[in-house]
């Protein structure tokens, strides 16, 4: 890492990082968990639903608190609460009472957490390293999300819930508490100006306003949101995708992200030098595309080999694209503005994973497992038409400068 990123980058890398590995083990052992306490594919489904649906409810509230509370302070709480349900929730499976009810209110509960602590870390990053340094230290945390949570924890999670159920959920309260400790060292630089005395919704409504009138932000946010509605079908079932369309197992389910995470590495590594020559609108467009044509490949494919080569360059596309549009996002948005923007952006992510996800279950008990992958196929095909003009926007000077190095 560039030594002009500073010392308290470094600290919140090694948090991220940390906390990355346990998000990881729970990446394999959740969906599998839920697999093991029913075999309803509407409620497989509703476990990725009831993860992605605090980020909705309480997002913009999560946005509005950031800017005015300390940021490491709300990191620092949030993932306090985030071990202590973990530690509840593995005493329960190895004490045999986790029902699938317990499990799915235990997922709710750490999504809650986890909305406060993202946003919080995304509004932090832009006070601690310079503007022209973001790309890079966003390239930093992907490459580490790729490699710890991905690689690593993904295939880790899948082997300690083969071992014992309880076993993962355990591993990663732990981790959780490092990234606590690991946080508590963070210092940030004081926050200019009072806390404002305007009430949340006030605040809430500001940064919606600033969103619609600024082109390649707006752009962002309702591209993020249609698509992650098409993704969200398809990747709900993805555990029952694995299994019953590709024959994999357990460890086999666990495989897809470690490939994903492989495109993700090359991807990331990549994205400085591909950044010098192809302009971020026409970066944005050709990720759309990979996007639009992945679903219609998996919906097709019956083979592993070829199903896993789809899912290495989906997980390039997909890293490229995270890193591009967090990128685009920090640089464009005003300091006292990066929690509310960062939570619309946030309701836009998971709004669009909730009503994907409720989709792809109806879709899949109802047609099929790959019903879910030709709906996201039509769906990113039409509106990759739609928006594709609207693309360019993305790619003004002011947000386009300084190419990753370093």
């Amino acid at each position: 890492m560039p030594r002009r990123l500073g010392v308290p980058f470094r600290w919140l890398l090694a948090s991220s990082w940390t906390t990355n590995l346990g998000d990881g083990i729970a990446l394999a052992a959740g969906p599998l968990l839920v697999a093991s306490r029913t075999d309803s594919e509407f409620l497989v489904a509703l476990a990725a639903l009831v993860q992605w649906t605090p980020p909705l409810v309480f997002g913009l509230w999560a946005g509005a608190l950031t800017d005015r509370w300390d940021r490491r302070r709300i990191m620092m709480s949030a993932n306090a609460v985030r071990s202590a349900v973990l530690v509840v929730l593995a005493v329960a499976i190895a004490g045999g009472v986790a029902s699938i009810a317990v499990v799915l209110g235990a997922l709710f509960v750490l999504g809650v957490a986890e909305v406060f602590t993202d946003n919080a870390a995304s509004a932090v990053l832009p006070s601690i390293v310079a503007r022209a340094d973001l790309a890079v230290a966003n390239a930093r945390l992907t490459a580490g999300f790729v490699t710890i949570n991905q690689l690593a924890g993904a295939p880790l999670g899948a082997l300690l819930f083969a071992a014992g159920a309880s076993t993962p959920f355990a591993t990663q309260a732990g981790l959780v508490l490092v990234g606590f400790a690991l946080l508590s060292r963070l210092r940030l630089p004081e926050r200019a100006g009072p806390t404002p005395q305007t009430h949340l919704r006030h605040d809430i409504a500001e940064g919606f306003r600033w969103v619609v009138h600024h082109a390649a932000v707006r752009t962002l946010v309702l591209t993020i949101l249609i698509f992650n509605v098409t993704f969200g079908a398809a990747w709900s079932v993805l555990v029952l995708y694995a299994t019953e369309r590709l024959g994999l197992g357990e460890v086999g389910f666990g495989l897809i992200t470690t490939v994903s995470a492989l495109g993700g590495l090359l991807g990331t590594l990549a994205y400085g030098s591909i950044t010098r020559f192809v302009s971020l609108g026409n970066l944005m467009r050709i990720g759309l595309v990979i996007e639009t044509l992945t679903h219609l490949a998996l919906a097709l494919t019956t083979s592993p080999p070829v199903a896993m080569a789809i899912f290495f360059l989906f997980g390039a596309h997909a890293f490229i694209w995270h890193t591009t549009s967090v990128t685009v996002r920090q640089r464009a948005v005003p300091a006292r503005l990066q929690g509310r923007v960062g939570s619309v952006n946030l309701v836009g992510v998971y709004g669009g994973l909730v009503a994907g996800s409720a989709l792809g279950g109806l879709l899949a008990q109802g047609y099929g497992v790959t019903a879910p992958f030709w709906f996201a196929f039509g769906g990113s095909a039409v509106f990759v038409v739609l928006i594709w003009g609207q693309l360019a926007h993305i790619a003004h000077a002011d947000e386009a400068e300084a190419p990753v190095t370093g």
